[in-house]
């Protein structure tokens, strides 16, 4: 294989292969992040040429963000059993099959299926619990810096895209604006299959930072034990309240970012007459903040106490979200907005890996943050479906937008009641 020359290349240069690894797993993450995030842009078009409200799209979305999370246990465990390699690729084909597809929907329920259910699969058979995997398995020092890294790519697909999109949609519809989230799709594709790698075992490698090799566990023979596992991890971590408070702070996370912002923010500035293309710049400027935010959170996450960093950024998101309806959605206030809200639209998700990581132990941490990230993708279901309701049934974004930035402010406090001890919380094995 490719990536076993390559790793001798790397190896002559004292580069370890997992940086590799981390390269390959962030160009998925940025295309798929993309897919996500690509139908913020194209709410308004799909209105003008069939006539669904925003409460009918934003339906669709909300069960797309729902399978997105929802599959994120099961994705890891499948990651676990059948090899992350194997499964970056099914879920692009998938994600693929779908988008193809959804150029000739004519019908509502054919969005529902293609946009909600296909996508929702196939995006969420890696999801967030790909960066976790890889960090967790990959790395043994770097770890904190390293999910940044993965996290950042996540908002700057979803972001980063968007003005493309958004011009394309103008200029030539949206499936002009599909076919070219397909195209970055295929690339990601074909680097997978020639560069990704399941663990560093499988190059006779130890993690990044360690000396001895790590064979793989022993996984579930029967497909329904596989099954189980996540529900038998999630059983065991429930019994924990560091669980609980991860996951409801990381519902908020969902709701005050992918379901509320990436979704509806394009619209919500169509309705004071910034063009989508505009908006989808402002947008672009958050994506940019955030790698540099997320980065930094990262290496923070390696130094600080992960609690405290998790409340800056909650406090921090909130106050933005409570501002922005208070603006005059200026270039200058959107801007402002933009910039502090950028630092921080997922640099809660290292502290929130390494508080996992710490109190559930490394080999079922992928699993544990996958019911974590479900609780995230929940949050942005009900965002998402919130304020298309409220832009529908009271003609205005504002209400859905301050409930979120108030949600945030609770957020930033319920991180705080974990307890500060370190030690690995008390978890059954199977």
């Amino acid at each position: 294989m490719l990536s076993t020359l390559f790793a001798h290349r790397l190896a002559a240069r004292n580069i370890h292969y997992g940086w590799a690894v981390a390269g390959t797993t962030f160009l998925t993450m940025l295309v798929v992040a993309g897919a996500v995030g690509a139908p913020g842009v194209l709410i308004v078009p799909l209105q003008k040429e069939f006539g669904w409200s925003a409460a009918d799209i934003s339906g669709a979305l909300a069960i797309r963000f729902l399978l997105f999370g929802g599959m994120g246990p099961f994705a890891a465990a499948f990651m676990n059993r059948f090899g992350v390699r194997r499964m970056m690729l099914i879920s692009l084909s998938i994600v693929i099959g779908g988008m193809l597809l959804s150029l000739g929907m004519t019908q509502l329920w054919q969005l529902v299926l293609l946009w909600g259910v296909v996508i929702g699969i196939g995006t969420g058979l890696t999801a967030m619990v790909l960066g976790a995997t890889v960090a967790t398995r990959w790395f043994g020092q770097r770890r904190g810096l390293v999910m940044g890294l993965l996290s950042a790519s996540t908002a700057t697909g979803q972001l980063a895209f968007l003005p493309l999109l958004a011009s394309l949609t103008e200029s030539h519809g949206w499936r002009a604006a599909m076919l070219l989230v397909c195209g970055a799709f295929v690339v990601a594709a074909v680097v997978v299959l020639l560069l990704m790698r399941d663990r560093p075992a499988d190059l006779e490698l130890a993690p990044y930072g360690e000396t001895h090799v790590q064979p793989a566990p022993p996984q579930p023979a029967s497909f329904g034990a596989l099954l189980m596992t996540p529900l038998t991890v999630l059983r065991d971590a429930a019994k924990a309240p560091t669980f609980w408070i991860l996951f409801f702070s990381f519902y908020i996370c969902g709701a005050s970012t992918n379901g509320l912002v990436q979704t509806h923010f394009i619209a919500l500035c169509g309705d004071y007459g910034l063009a989508a293309v505009g908006a989808a710049s402002m947008l672009a400027m958050m994506g940019l903040f955030d790698f540099g935010g997320t980065l930094a959170s990262g290496w923070l996450s390696d130094r600080f106490d992960n609690r405290w960093l998790l409340f800056c950024y909650y406090g921090l998101r909130g106050l933005s979200l409570l501002y922005l309806p208070f603006s005059d959605f200026s270039l200058y206030s959107l801007s402002i907005f933009a910039i502090f809200y950028g630092l921080d639209w997922v640099a809660t998700v290292p502290p929130t890996v390494k508080l996992t990581a710490q109190r559930f132990g490394a080999e079922r941490a992928n699993i544990v943050f996958g019911w974590i990230f479900a609780g995230h993708q929940l949050g942005a279901a009900s965002a998402a479906l919130g304020g298309g309701l409220a832009r529908t049934l009271w003609l205005s974004y504002m209400p859905a937008f301050i409930g979120a930035g108030i949600l945030c402010l609770i957020g930033a406090g319920l991180v705080l009641l974990i307890n500060r001890d370190q030690r690995r919380e008390t978890f059954a094995t199977a």
